[in-house]
């Protein structure tokens, strides 16, 4: 019998752009949600919420998973396709440190209508 792939969807944003961030992260149905990540753009709270899934599947010792999200510029970025810009640059640096200690993350693209993480944290406003 072979194990499902764990799914694990991620979101951020911010009202206004720039201002106070705040991120989701779902896998298996659950929610985690933080309303006050500080102040920066969308980006920012996009990246934000990438590393808060990884950090979330390294601390459930995922070994097959996947990082779902609907910023297709931080997924690029995440990916190698595309450079990060500026600050995000130093996103990059932290997601590839979390990202060696263990299995490679993959992460994938997503439609914001699939994004259970943004639906997440719309039900909430």
């Amino acid at each position: 019998m072979r194990s499902r792939r764990t799914k694990i969807y991620f979101d951020g944003g911010c009202r206004p752009n720039p201002g106070m961030m705040e991120i989701a992260v779902v896998t298996g149905g659950v929610a985690e949600i933080e309303r006050d990540a500080g102040q920066g753009s969308s980006m920012e709270a996009e990246w934000l919420a990438l590393l808060a899934a990884l950090r979330l599947a390294r601390r459930q010792g995922l070994a097959d998973f996947v990082l779902l999200g609907d910023a297709a510029a931080v997924v690029a970025q995440a990916n190698g396709a595309v450079r990060a810009p500026g600050a995000m640059a130093a996103h990059l640096s932290a997601f590839f440190v979390l990202a060696s200690d263990g299995p490679a993350p993959r992460v994938r693209h997503i439609k914001r209508t699939q994004n259970l993480a943004g639906i997440a944290l719309a039900r909430g406003r």
